[in-house]
């Protein structure tokens, strides 16, 4: 199974795009210009800027590169408008010599407003830099999360004093990741903290119904078709704690602005925090068509923003699936009977693939483990001869709470990957068991096949 710093790397890479005009995300935190017409040169300008502001120093560089050579441009007049939540923090011009524009943030401590340092020239008054005295932007600008618009202008290039009247205006988003708190009440009354981490632009409205069992939530969203064409992917991620069985069940159901989402679109993580459950809303760009195409059947004007609906499902759909960290491996998990119970034998049934080509692996050596508070209570290893096994267990009347089923050394790699139950007799049977997806999973399946499936 992959880790979910790996998994977001993936996710916020293609999210991070926002553009006026040819703008593609290549990378974490990197957004290109692709093409620039500057009196006839062609250009392309990228920004990039990491996606948390946690140092006491941390950079965003700009840099325009001349297409025709693929080395940096000379002598480039940036005029930068920086905005924010729809305020604009600063609109000013910035100088390079060699087509690389590095610009340190310092830490925002102390400060009540920002100041940028740097030499200023005498044409136009840009700020520009010498490795001994680079440009700084000190103060709280990057002291929240959400998305950060870059409004980009070149008025020179070649030479210092080209001044260029008119090459249009490029706009490039870049996210800061934010993670929010978001204190409820349960069915009793009782406190319990929900967080969300946003890989795309402010939470609002964070709501827990526990009645229905429902979350909602929403976040600002431009549905212009100039904005969505390059919004590879959305990211949301819905953080609780593990012990909270109320909200706890083997599948959630996702819904934007009331249309129901693909099941790749939502996936449980109980792998990523010991003590959370994650679940991921990843809205694809096709996703995103779909629910836009979906909202314009009825006489409403389209709404600015994403309305989220995530609601608790009971029976899981067979089979579970799980990657290992380096998605060699695959693993199918069913059982029967579907509701565990204690004294009732349970036949654990599962398949080793090739987590590339999902073939069947024949011969496939395993250890498969049961843990209960940290404990181990049932080991066995085995081989799957055809690529497919079972394996027998009956809890006891004592065996409840969370518990993983993991699969050990596959194949003799040393790699693994697991699933995680809560026993819950409260509830009457053991009806809880509680898929830890693995995100990069139904990326590489998405990758792989280029299936969406619907609810």
């Amino acid at each position: 199974m992959m880790s979910i710093t790996k998994f977001s790397i993936l996710a916020l890479a293609a999210c991070l795009l926002f553009p006026v005009s040819s703008v593609y995300g290549h990378g974490l935190g990197i957004d290109t210009i692709s093409s620039v017409d500057v009196a006839g040169k062609e250009i392309s300008i990228s920004v990039e800027m990491p996606m948390y502001f946690e140092n006491e120093q941390e950079q965003i560089t700009i840099t325009a590169t001349d297409k025709e050579t693929d080395e940096p441009a000379k002598n480039v007049t940036f005029l930068i408008g920086l905005f924010h939540s729809n305020e604009m923090i600063f609109r000013n011009y910035f100088f390079t010599e060699n087509g690389v524009l590095p610009i340190t943030v310092l830490s925002q401590q102390g400060y009540d407003n920002f100041v940028i340092n740097g030499e200023q020239d005498s044409l136009l008054g840009a700020y520009h830099g010498i490795e001994s005295s680079p440009i700084e932007i000190a103060g709280p600008v990057f002291d929240s999360g959400g998305l950060f618009t870059f409004e980009i202008e070149v008025r020179t290039i070649d030479e210092p004093t080209n001044i260029i009247e008119d090459s249009g205006v490029y706009r490039a988003d870049l996210t800061l990741v934010e993670t929010s708190s978001h204190p409820q009440k349960d069915a009793e009354g009782n406190g319990v903290e929900f967080r969300m981490k946003s890989y795309f632009d402010k939470i609002q409205n964070f709501q827990y119904d526990p009645i229905a069992k429902k979350v909602t939530f929403e976040m600002p969203f431009d549905w212009s078709e100039g904005s969505m064409s390059h919004i590879p992917v959305v990211h949301e991620e819905v953080h609780f704690p593990k012990d909270f069985v109320e909200f706890l069940t083997p599948s959630y159901s996702g819904y934007a602005n009331g249309i129901e989402l693909f099941k790749a679109s939502v996936s449980i993580d109980d792998y990523t925090e010991e003590d959370e459950r994650i679940v991921h809303f990843v809205l694809l760009q096709d996703h995103l068509r779909f629910i836009k195409n979906e909202m314009k059947k009825s006489d409403e004007p389209l709404p600015d923003n994403i309305v989220f609906t995530l609601t608790t499902n009971d029976k899981p759909s067979f089979p579970l699936e799980a990657f290992t960290k380096s998605e060699d491996f695959k693993v199918n998990l069913s059982w029967d009977p579907i509701d565990l119970e204690p004294g009732v034998e349970t036949n654990f049934v599962f398949t080793i693939r090739d987590g590339w080509t999902n073939e069947p692996l024949r011969n496939s050596d395993y250890t498969f483990v049961i843990i209960q508070n940290g404990q181990e209570i049932h080991r066995v290893s085995g081989v799957a001869q055809v690529g497919g096994e079972f394996e027998k267990y009956t809890f006891a009347e004592d065996q409840t709470g969370p518990t993983i089923i993991k699969f050990e050394n596959i194949r003799n790699t040393g790699q693994e990957t697991e699933f995680g139950m809560v026993v819950a007799p409260e509830f009457g049977t053991i009806a809880i068991l509680i898929l830890v997806v693995s995100l990069i999973g139904i990326i590489s399946v998405t990758r792989k096949r280029n299936i969406f499936a619907f609810n």
